[in-house]
């Protein structure tokens, strides 16, 4: 580890605290009725030969990242694989923990996350709201608590595939904020690795 970084993360002021409320109310852009993503013909191409469809928006306080793909599985066999918590530390790199601590499935989980990165360990809480009707998971953080990331909204979306009927297309959208004690090299592997790998565990366990 580089000297530079490793003082970084010694002094890092780990703030994720469950006895305290987070600093703000959101922060963040939420979904409440994202609509499907349409897609150029070279996208619809990219997707109809197994491939994901990634695109992200940097800013200075984080970015907000979209992956879409089709999988072929069902929509109840997909929410069943996003809706298993216990398994998302077998299955996503550098994520050390994911303790339900709140919801049921019908409504959306309350859920504990911890993620490792570089020898830092990132710990927050996330609301999840179910809208099965609709297709549609959002979430945003748990504001009654406090996390290590400044804010964290987005949506999972799965409706049928329009170019494969025997397919599910699955969309995932996320706007992360992080703090600014996180260093750069951490913020830019959470959003670029994080998008890429995004969907790719949901169709290898589903299909």
């Amino acid at each position: 580890m580089l000297p530079a970084l490793f003082a970084i993360l010694i002094g890092a002021p780990f703030a994720a605290d469950k006895t305290s409320p987070h600093p703000h109310q959101g922060v963040g852009e939420r979904f409440t009725n994202p609509k499907p993503t349409t897609l150029t013909a070279e996208e619809v191409l990219s997707i109809s030969a197994g491939k994901a469809v990634r695109r992200q928006v940097r800013s200075d306080a984080g970015g907000r990242g979209i992956a879409i793909m089709d999988i072929k599985a069902s929509p109840a066999k997909i929410w069943d694989v996003i809706a298993d918590y216990d398994g998302y530390p077998n299955w996503i790199d550098n994520l050390e923990r994911a303790q339900i601590y709140g919801g049921d499935k019908t409504r959306g989980y309350l859920v504990e996350y911890e993620l490792k990165v570089f020898g830092m360990e990132i710990v927050y809480f996330i609301d999840h709201d179910f809208f099965p009707e609709r297709g549609l998971l959002t979430w945003q953080l748990d504001y009654s608590m406090e996390s290590d990331i400044d804010d964290s909204t987005g949506y999972w979306m799965v409706y049928p595939s329009p170019d494969n009927p025997s397919h599910s297309r699955l969309e995932y959208s996320v706007d992360l904020r992080l703090k600014g004690w996180i260093p750069g090299i951490v913020e830019n592997m959470l959003a670029n690795k994080g998008l890429i790998l995004a969907t790719s565990w949901v169709k290898k366990q589903a299909e």
